[in-house]
């Protein structure tokens, strides 16, 4: 008896240091604001440290906010943002690329915009954050989400948009005032070569900053490693290196 309850107390201490090891279960916190009109969620992630902060705004797929955004989220934060990541599903998330299509196409995009705005005005209201220093980064469509975020906040300081939909009119780009950051698939059949090039060349233009590039084996989503087909570590691992350094000249500078 005296061994099962060693045994028993031993396996307690392990469950509490893994769960305490956790980056996650130390700084992980579901949060809410307004949009205008309702209110809406995400999950608050906080860096080590005392301070104002450097903040991040993160955007999801179309599959929902998942535990890979979450650890994407989650590995900003250790990089020392306060990191916010937004549920525009409400909480709904899927692996079914029919029910993701069907989620997306369900969003209003002039109700994601506002929900989004109202996270950067959530983190500008926080002690912890300096409202200087925020910037956006999303995936897929929350790429493309993370494009309009800089369209719609002319305050927002740095976007990185991973394979998202690029906006093409002169009056949405002249609106940008963001450093851009983008990382695209040269075999993506979705946002093509083509389409990086000309949202390139038009930011170019204007005298926007603009980095671009376009890893020519790899085609959409290919930096999540649950698309087994398409997934390219070597790339994923330049791509988040590329994220990296970005984001630290345009939110962390001098720091």
């Amino acid at each position: 008896m005296k061994r099962a309850n060693l045994v028993c107390w031993l396996a307690a201490i392990l469950v509490m240091v893994s769960v305490c090891g956790s980056g996650r279960a130390q700084t992980a916190q579901e949060v809410g604001w307004s949009n205008g009109t309702e209110t809406v969620h995400g999950v608050l992630y906080l860096p080590p440290g005392h301070g104002a902060h450097p903040a991040l705004v993160v955007i999801h797929e179309w599959w929902g906010l998942t535990d890979w955004v979450k650890d994407q989220a989650q590995d900003f934060a250790r990089q020392g943002y306060v990191t916010l990541a937004v549920d525009l599903y409400g909480g709904q998330v899927t692996s079914d690329s029919q029910k993701a299509y069907q989620l997306m196409s369900g969003l209003s995009q002039q109700r994601s915009v506002a929900t989004l705005t109202g996270a950067v005005a959530y983190l500008t209201r926080r002690r912890d954050v300096d409202p200087r220093r925020i910037g956006a980064i999303g995936w897929c469509m929350g790429g493309g989400f993370a494009a309009q975020l800089a369209i719609a906040d002319p305050d927002l300081r740095a976007v990185v948009i991973n394979y998202g939909e690029l906006p093409t009119d002169r009056a949405s780009l002249e609106r940008i005032h963001a450093a851009v950051l983008g990382n695209f698939g040269g075999l993506d059949r979705g946002i093509t070569p083509d389409d990086v090039h000309a949202f390139q060349t038009s930011m170019q233009a204007l005298g926007k900053s603009v980095n671009v590039k376009i890893y020519p084996d790899a085609g959409h989503a290919f930096q999540n490693p649950n698309n087994k087909a398409g997934y390219r570590p070597a790339d994923t691992v330049n791509a988040k290196e590329r994220e990296r350094k970005f984001l630290a000249q345009e939110l962390k500078p001098g720091m």
